[in-house]
């Protein structure tokens, strides 16, 4: 038993104490350690720190033999230290050595040491190292002192985070927060980006660990949460949360979870025991994330996550500080780092200086990853983990081509990796030469280059890239970045500000293409066994015939007295198209009664994105001005693969001969009518694949404004003709078992074209 002169309090306070003191790393250690022992009467208390190299070294001890210190080591997963690296739990043994991990050091001393207490040394969740006390009785310690210890170990977890310890080891190895890491995700947006970590939630940094008054802390605490309640009902209680939905359901969760006694009650031990308000949320939410860390079922991954939210959000209110995106100004290279993150949440952070996005979660077809790609920003997802790893301030560089995310980069990787930068922005400098010469191949065919856009950021883009025009406007853009429903006063300023930043060059308008993956913030959740293939776009707005109603008033008031090109998505039957050409017809009458001018010219075309409309090309192409193929949706639901599944989502190939026969199949049915044909999928950013379209038929391309310079360097050395001729024949009959990828690249490798 213990006497009245220890306890966790106690402990604390002396550990308070040796932390104020003028003393060198090691001298405060070995302190800190002697403390420990005495305090719960243990006969060792060893401290190991783990080392960049994965390798558990022995930073201090009390009892064993000092000879060890800083010779003694383990791997993570080898011996009781290094299972509870590798865990994240707790060993709590009364006879240590009949454990199957028990792993004997003999340079140690420890072998007449039967009870055995070691505790994973904890920061955000992350390992940094094992306290462990020892005793030659055999027993099992009490659940206080297990406490104490993993008390006592989050202000060894400060120690090491705040670089005391570094140098002390004789290898010359640096801490593990310094080791370089590189993390696997998926690769959401091409491109390279460099420069420092920006948590686009930032950890509150917890400096005063220990308490002078118990109760008063408690009633920090009790008062921190009252507010966090409250915040949540608010949420809960505004006109914009719809009454039923997912955004509905989180926010119910988040407040169950605010009312959990057993949360609390953990948080108000952590105080009884000594630690500040701020201290125990920090420490609770540690246990949880390294708890989380350790789970495999989904559900309840996503619940600790949910807790981790919360804590998060308590320890704002703890200590007064906003909750969202950092309100500071940042300078410098940087790159946001998200568990998930909004559309509108990203656009609150400078574009100028702003290289990458890297998100824990995240989907390809995420809110923010579409903005993201808008914007030229690389973004990985689905880096696990990396929130517990990242730290602001500290380098990070983000691979978009490849999916991976590089931590505290070694110099070598950096390098490699600013050269990489280096390269691709001499290849622009090239491309940009390029900018005012006709898009024309070798045997003059013309080729019209057009870009995407759908915010009024990207307009600059139109004169910067040479593009040809606007061959896809989204306009659901706008509507997903807002935090309400735009109002027609405001679509229409975005349309004129588009067609002014156009001049005398075509914008196609696609209408809103929402619903299904695409869910306003807003909005409605609506439960979808299959949202890809359910109530979205163009059958959505005919559904709710108010919302294409406005959006199309809109349109024509802002092309008033110019050509104006508006697009239909995902038309799966020829009656929809006249459907809206009854719309349109309706709202250009109630406009020109009310003195409205209208378009000189009005243009109506489908997007060709859904299978069934190739077997009605015909009856299309006679309701229709233009038509503009999907390549994404298309070959998806013709190949039945979803492109966001990292299981199949290249397991065919878009240049594959029997969707390059479709594509060919439309191309010839636009020429027969004399209708304009323009491709606007991700195919037509990409050469080799531009070069394929070109052989079959297609002379008008819309892509990202990144994609324009490389697509014109390869289409200005391609003879048209000769391509046609080679690719042509071989669609419809295999030559010699090539596949038609293989025949592209042959083709282009035999005539010097760069793809």
């Amino acid at each position: 038993m213990r006497s009245v002169a220890t306890g966790p309090r106690v402990l604390l306070r002396r550990l308070r104490e040796v932390m104020a003191e003028s003393l060198g790393a090691q001298q405060r250690l070995d302190k800190i350690v002697k403390h420990i022992a005495a305090n719960m009467v243990a006969e060792v208390c060893s401290v190991y720190v783990l080392r960049a190299d994965g390798v558990l070294e022995l930073f201090a001890t009390e009892g064993l033999n000092p000879g060890a210190v800083h010779e003694a080591s383990l791997k993570i997963g080898q011996g009781l230290v290094g299972t509870i690296a590798a865990t994240a739990r707790a060993l709590n043994l009364d006879n240590a050595r009949e454990h199957p991990a028990f792993a004997y050091l003999p340079e140690t001393g420890e072998e007449i040491f039967n009870s055995f207490l070691g505790v994973p040394i904890l920061r955000s969740g992350r390992v940094l190292g094992v306290l462990v006390v020892q005793n030659q009785a055999k027993r099992l310690y009490a659940d206080d002192e297990v406490e104490a210890l993993e008390t006592t170990a989050m202000v060894l977890a400060e120690l090491i985070a705040a670089g005391e310890l570094e140098g002390l080891n004789k290898q010359g190895t640096g801490l593990d927060l310094s080791r370089p890491v590189q993390i696997d995700g998926a690769a959401l947006a091409e491109g390279i980006g460099l420069g420092y970590i920006v948590l686009h939630e930032p950890r509150v940094v917890v400096t005063n660990l220990f308490n002078e008054d118990v109760d008063s802390e408690i009633v920090r605490l009790r008062e921190a949460l009252g507010r966090l309640r409250i915040s949540i009902d608010d949420l809960l209680d505004r006109r914009e949360i719809a009454s039923d939905g997912e955004h509905r359901e989180v926010l119910e969760a988040y407040r169950m979870f605010a009312n959990d006694r057993g949360w609390v009650r953990r948080m108000e031990e952590a105080i009884a025991n000594g630690l500040t308000a701020e201290a125990a949320v920090e420490k609770v939410q540690s246990d949880n994330r390294a708890r989380m860390m350790r789970q495999q079922d989904p559900y309840l991954r996503e619940r600790l996550h949910d807790f981790e939210d919360l804590a998060f959000r308590l320890l704002r209110e703890l200590v007064g500080k906003p909750h969202g995106p950092i309100a500071e100004s940042i300078s410098g290279d940087y790159i946001v780092v998200a568990r998930n993150m909004g559309a509108a949440e990203l656009l609150d952070y400078s574009r100028e200086n702003l290289r990458g996005l890297v998100l824990e979660e995240g989907a390809p077809t995420s809110h923010v990853v579409i903005v993201a790609r808008a914007l030229g920003i690389p973004v990985v997802g689905q880096a696990h983990n990396i929130l517990s790893l990242a730290e602001s301030g500290k380098a990070i560089i983000v691979d978009g081509d490849d999916g991976l995310a590089h931590l505290r980069p070694a110099p070598d990787v950096e390098t490699a990796y600013a050269e990489k930068v280096r390269f691709r922005a001499r290849r622009q400098a090239a491309y940009d030469q390029l900018r005012a010469l006709p898009s024309c191949t070798v045997d003059g065919v013309d080729v019209e280059l057009m870009m995407n856009a759908g915010l009024a950021m990207d307009l600059p883009q139109l004169d910067q890239s040479g593009a040809a025009g606007i061959g896809l406007f989204r306009t659901e853009l706008q509507f997903m970045v807002a935090s309400r429903f735009p109002r027609p006063s405001e679509q229409e300023e975005l349309y004129r500000a588009t067609l002014a930043a156009a001049g005398d060059r075509d914008v196609t308008f696609r209408t809103l293409d929402i619903g299904g993956d695409k869910v306003l913030p807003y909005g409605n959740v609506i439960q979808e066994e299959n949202p890809a293939l359910g109530w979205r776009a163009i059958r959505l707005s005919i559904d709710r015939p108010g919302l294409i109603r406005m959006q199309i008033r809109a349109l024509l008031k802002a092309g008033a007295g110019r050509k104006l090109k508006v697009m239909l998505p995902m038309v799966t039957e020829v009656r929809e198209v006249r459907k809206v050409k009854e719309i349109v017809a309706r709202e250009v009458a109630v406009l020109e009664r009310f003195g409205h001018a209208m378009p000189s010219r009005f243009e109506l075309g489908s997007m060709i994105e859904v299978p069934a409309l190739l077997w009605q090309l015909d009856e299309l192409m006679q309701e229709v001005d233009f038509v503009s193929v999907g390549s994404n949706d298309l070959f998806q639901f013709i190949m039945a693969s979803d492109r966001g599944n990292p299981r199949i989502a290249t397991r065919f190939d878009p240049l594959s001969r029997s969707f390059l026969r479709v594509l060919r199949r439309i191309a010839v049915k636009a020429g027969q009518y004399q209708r304009s044909l323009t491709l606007c999928g991700e195919l037509a950013g990409k050469p080799l694949a531009a070069m394929a379209l070109i052989g079959l038929g297609y002379r008008s391309l819309s892509m990202s404004s990144s994609s324009i310079g490389p697509v014109k360097a390869m289409l200005r050395q391609l003879d048209a003709r000769q391509l046609a001729e080679k690719l042509l024949p071989a669609i419809e009959e295999p030559i010699g078992g090539q596949t038609m990828r293989e025949l592209l690249i042959d083709f282009a490798d035999s005539h010097g074209i760069h793809y």
